[in-house]
């Protein structure tokens, strides 16, 4: 056993155990050709653990690895049995350390274990591992480690679950760091966290299996909310402790997006935001185009501390909770904001709405302070289907021309549905338009 640096390994392992130790001043062992463990088998690495780059693993068994793991090859299992077991952990070793896991290599692995004692971050990631099965959270933290790229830090490592995965014991003293990955149709609960806590957010099923989403979750970053400071008008009170971030791959359907759940933590969540939240806390996203924090609404579960979005989200990157001026709302959540400035600066540049895409049914008029109709639509909201500031709709007056600055009126009518019934809700206002 003390020539296994540089050798070709080929071990087919059924139901029995071989355990590789070497030599204490090899620290490694290098597989440069074929390695199977075959079903019920045990294979127990003591020491580092290298897959070269034209090496391959199938693990059909059981395989253990209690130090640092390197696969520049291919590390695959027999997707027709499904009933290996990878394990990281530090439980043997008597110099307890965190476990490096990197690699540029495939690495796919079922019925995984992380288990190390480490205090701190037990897992440092940097290879791209694709899990399947039941990933089991026993112990330790999974720090996806960043490098840096033209001057830029990135993620160098990805934990990604596929259709089929399950998670267990996710808890304050295991979870990933960084970004992860939900690859496929099935809901997620996504298994992350930072600074010692666990706050995961979940994302309901979708229609393609070639979605993409992934998320992560920041506390105590003050920086990032110095440079995202603006918030819409229905938005009372801001959570600056802690932000989510859920993305959605350029890959993905454009057209399916998903439900968002949050949770509060009042370790992480600021008492001042959960008085009363079930009448005022809602889920916000930071709307990178208009640079403002706007509401996604709001259903609340006291029982779970969790709070849903009511329909789809609206759009993709970072989230956070907040409270919301409730007499602001209209039924559905509907949010009319009073100012256009039509200038092609991106802020405010149309008559924004929120949550009216969430009733088709609905009709949009403006009227002058002459009472003269110049905008008319119905299905407002829809494909970019806003008033920005030109006279348009059915018999409207200079159809297609740009109104001048003043003060105008709307009426907005829509279809509410409730447990109540269906009903219509009419509102009327003042808006301002700035044209120069």
């Amino acid at each position: 056993m003390n020539n296994l640096k540089n050798k070709i390994l080929f071990c087919s392992l059924i139901a029995f155990s071989i355990c590789f130790k070497g030599r204490a001043q090899d620290n490694i062992i290098s597989n440069h050709g074929i390695l199977k463990v075959a079903n019920h088998g045990i294979l127990t690495n003591y020491l580092s653990f290298y897959n070269h780059t034209s090496a391959s693993i199938q693990n059909d068994g059981n395989l253990y690895f209690f130090n640092d793991y390197r696969n520049d090859g291919i590390h695959s299992f027999d997707k027709e049995l499904k009933n290996s077991r990878t394990i990281f952990s530090n439980i043997n070793q008597v110099n307890k350390k965190p476990q490096n896991i990197d690699g540029v290599g495939l690495t796919e692995l079922n019925n995984v274990i992380f288990s190390n004692s480490t205090s701190d971050f037990a897992f440092f990631i940097q290879a791209s591992l694709d899990l399947y099965g039941l990933v089991d959270f026993q112990e330790g933290i999974l720090k996806i480690q960043q490098a840096s790229v033209d001057n830029k830090l990135e993620y160098s490592g990805a934990v990604s679950f596929h259709d089929g995965s399950k998670i267990q014991n996710v808890s304050n003293v295991s979870y990933v760091d960084g970004f992860v990955e939900k690859v496929g149709q099935q809901e997620i609960t996504f298994p992350i966290g930072n600074g010692n806590y666990y706050r995961y957010a979940r994302i309901s099923a979708s229609e393609s299996n070639k979605n993409i989403f992934q998320s992560k979750y920041k506390v105590d970053d003050n920086q990032f909310f110095n440079i995202r400071n603006n918030v819409s008008g229905v938005i009372n009170k801001l959570n600056e402790k802690e932000y989510w971030v859920i993305e959605k791959s350029k890959n993905s359907n454009n057209t399916d997006d998903i439900i968002l759940t949050l949770t509060w933590d009042e370790r992480t969540t600021p008492g001042e935001l959960l008085k009363d939240p079930v009448r005022e806390l809602h889920i916000v996203r930071w709307d990178e185009k208009l640079q403002i924090w706007v509401d996604e609404g709001g259903i609340v579960d006291v029982d779970t501390k969790s709070i849903s979005t009511p329909t789809s989200v609206k759009g993709y990157g970072f989230f956070t909770l907040a409270t919301v001026n409730k007499d602001w709302l209209l039924d559905g959540d509907v949010v009319i904001y009073n100012l256009v400035s039509a200038n092609g600066d991106g802020k405010n540049d149309f008559f924004r709405i929120d949550n009216i895409e969430r009733f088709p049914n609905n009709t949009v008029e403006i009227f002058n302070r002459w009472g003269v109709r110049v905008y008319e639509t119905t299905n407002y909201n829809s494909r970019g289907n806003v008033f920005v500031g030109k006279s348009d709709g059915r018999g409207t007056i200079s159809k297609g021309e740009s109104l001048p600055t003043g003060t105008y009126y709307y009426v907005i009518t829509y279809e509410y549905k409730d447990d109540k019934g269906s009903r219509t809700i009419k509102k009327a206002g003042y808006l301002h338009l700035e044209t120069n």
